[in-house]
């Protein structure tokens, strides 16, 4: 069974676009309808993104494989 929490270099690379793009993590969070809060917690690796808004976070972000539903 495949490692289903982010690991570092995965979050790293996350932020790495986002800069790349000139975007900040509030407006990204905000465009994505979730909180800036939980998009900092996922890309510093302070939660295991099973479910909820941080799963959907990281599936949105590009670090975690899984399905979003709205």
């Amino acid at each position: 069974m495949p490692n289903a929490y982010p690991t570092d270099q995965a979050c790293q690379e996350a932020r790495g676009r986002l800069a790349r793009q000139g975007i900040s993590v509030k407006d990204w969070a905000k465009k994505h309808a979730l909180t800036p809060s939980t998009v900092y917690a996922v890309l510093n690796g302070q939660k295991k993104c099973l479910r909820g808004e941080s799963h959907r976070a990281a599936v949105l972000l590009g670090i975690k494989d899984g399905e979003v539903t709205h």
